[in-house]
């Protein structure tokens, strides 16, 4: 066991305060890879699975190279899904939160509106999908002479949702003078191609080999169904199986739907995630779903492509799906954080030449792979009391990873924004008037329409709060409280 830590790639002591109050104690492989080579502004091609914490890996090097006095955005990460880009936001404003570092992220089927006037203000980092990004940038909303650092993350998702050319599009508008990382879980001549014409030739190649430390512990399984049998032939499996947080994985929205309705009526706490839902929708089921509502989680692949939680028990692929990548990146949502998953695959007798496809390119002999036979009426039997127990009592909800780090900072409501003329040099002026408040005191500031929201920093939150009650801002008297959330 390797027992490097973060402090050897002599990051900012504010990043490593940052990382120990998340829980981030020592580096995975892909990050004790990656991270120097990134530090050292090499163009890096990465294969790594998911959950391997690739995201730490190139979240760090870009929250060091960001220079907090630069208004404009100093790095820009492309990634496949709205989903992914929130939680890529919040993974690295939380490893850059002591360094007042401001992560923006922009996707479509939300306000382009709002995004424009986010992107007005100070943003360090942008991250968003490509259509949305491409929008921006033809609008002249995003502007990107300052970006130094390209990462594409999940470049194999973008080449299989048909990304590509709007990913080559984005990067022409680039300056050519960057460092560009590239991580994915499976390889391609087409993401060779994109490597090997927008990086330099010197671009250094790091492969996650299968090892012991590395390798997500998941247990893959398959069963034989009928196709007419299948909802019930799930339930018996999910009664047997018991799990404490499971996927459901279907090719399509209808039959997430199919299997939503009849697993609600069997009483199972469950919720749906597809790309014909409402965004608000969207991200309140994931944030449900995160904190352990609910159990159970039935989804198509693009619209789960954003979860990252350590704690899902079990992926169930209730339909084989289409592209043999997407097993990999179905698969990989459980068996993360050094806990084992298991991973069932309902393989009907049409889906015979995909299940063997899937096969041949997943599996060698190194991974085995378990058929599992149709369970008995008295196996389910003896399996349900246990099973309804579990499924009427909720989840202990989970502890926000970043509970810790966000002890020290208050995020404070003024009712007062654009609309007043306000900027964040006004409530700045005003908040370091304020004796023993300084600059390193106020961290991000977010000003809307009708409302700014102001971080401040090393527990001075309750003070500053009680100190503006009697203070104005640019001459103009506003409420000041504690924000809600």
């Amino acid at each position: 066991m390797k027992n490097t830590s973060f402090e050897t790639f002599g990051i900012d002591p504010e990043i490593l305060k940052a990382l120990k109050s998340l829980r981030y104690f020592n580096p995975t492989a892909v990050q004790e890879a990656v991270i120097p080579l990134a530090l050292e502004k090499q163009d890096i091609i990465v294969e790594s699975q998911t959950g391997s914490g690739k995201t730490v890996a190139f979240g760090i090097p870009i929250c060091e190279q960001a220079v907090w006095e630069e208004n404009k955005p100093q790095s820009l990460i492309l990634v496949p899904t709205r989903e992914l880009a929130l939680q890529v936001k919040d993974d690295i404003m939380n490893i850059g939160r002591l360094k007042r570092i401001k992560v923006t992220a922009v996707f479509g089927k939300s306000s382009f509106k709002t995004q424009k006037s986010e992107l007005k203000q100070k943003s360090h980092i942008v991250v968003g999908t490509p259509g949305r990004i491409l929008e921006h940038l033809k609008e002249g909303t995003l502007v990107v002479d300052k970006v130094s650092s390209l990462v594409l993350d999940e470049a194999d998702e973008m080449l299989n949702m048909g990304f590509i050319e709007q990913v080559e599009e984005i990067i022409d508008y680039l300056p050519k003078e960057r460092q560009t990382m590239l991580f994915s879980a499976t390889m391609s001549a087409q993401i060779d191609r994109l490597a090997s014409f927008y990086m330099t030739p010197e671009r250094a190649s790091v492969k996650m080999e299968s090892s012991v430390e590395n390798t997500p512990k998941i247990l893959h399984s398959y069963i034989n169904v009928e196709e007419t049998t299948k909802e019930k032939q799930l339930l018996n499996l999910l009664t047997i199986e018991n799990p404490d947080a499971c996927i459901i994985f279907c090719n399509t929205k209808d039959a997430v739907d199919t299997v939503v309705s009849y697993l609600e009526k069997a009483g199972l706490p469950i919720d749906k995630l597809h790309g014909g839902m409402d965004q608000d929708d969207r991200l309140e089921v994931m944030d449900e779903f995160r904190s352990g509502k609910l159990r159970y989680l039935v989804a198509t692949d693009v619209a789960a492509r954003g979860i990252d939680i350590d704690n899902v028990t079990h992926v169930v692929n209730f339909d084989v799906p289409v592209e043999k990548e997407s097993y990999t990146h179905r698969t990989g949502r459980t068996g993360r954080a050094g806990k084992t998953g298991l991973a069932l695959t309902m393989v009907s007798p049409a889906d015979q030449k995909r299940w063997q496809e899937i096969n041949d390119y997943a599996f060698d002999d190194s991974h085995e792979l378990t058929e599992v036979f149709t369970p008995n009426e008295r196996a389910v039997t003896r399996a349900k009391k246990a099973f309804e127990k579990k499924i009427n009592t909720r989840l202990a909800p989970k502890i926000a990873r970043n509970k810790e780090l966000n002890k020290d900072i208050t995020k404070v409501y003024f009712n007062g924004g654009k609309k007043k003329k306000l900027r964040a040099v006004d409530f700045v002026g005003t908040l370091t008037s304020i004796r023993d408040i300084s600059a390193e005191d106020i961290g991000i500031i977010t000003i809307q329409e009708n409302v700014t929201y102001v971080e401040i920093m090393n527990g001075k939150g309750p003070y500053v709060i009680s100190e503006m009650q009697n203070r104005k801002i640019k001459g103009k008297t506003l409420k000041v409280n504690k924000a809600r959330k």
